[in-house]
């Protein structure tokens, strides 16, 4: 097996195993609506080739490498009901307390610079 068909051989294996529902499961139904988790699913290779040597027998060989990796982050849910279909992103509430907390930071330290002019 060439090294282009044994990365070929896991490449497909990911495309059919590293799904949204391999991690996070079927879509789930209860009172007229249906939530289906969303996330994005990343993968990457690496392969090389390197400098031949001599093998057990003298002859010589080709030595390499590879490996590679996989991602998957939660981005929100697909609410589906009969009046509307919405997507609700999964991680936005930590923005908005981020923001909150800075604003805050950055009044009372404004505040504290006044009191002292």
């Amino acid at each position: 097996m060439s090294l282009q068909q044994y990365f070929q051989s896991i490449l497909d294996r990911l495309q059919t195993n590293a799904t949204v529902k391999t991690v996070y499961g079927d879509a789930i139904t209860a009172e007229g609506k249906t939530i289906i988790p969303v996330a994005r699913v990343a993968y990457g290779f690496h392969a090389g080739i390197g400098p031949l040597h001599k093998g057990d027998g003298g002859e010589q060989k080709e030595a390499g490498r590879g490996g590679g990796g996989i991602h998957i982050r939660p981005v929100g849910v697909l609410e589906i009901t009969k009046e509307e279909t919405k997507f609700i992103p999964i991680g936005e509430r930590r923005k908005v307390v981020g923001a909150l907390l800075i604003g805050l930071l950055l009044g009372l330290w404004l505040s504290g610079r006044r009191s002292r002019d």
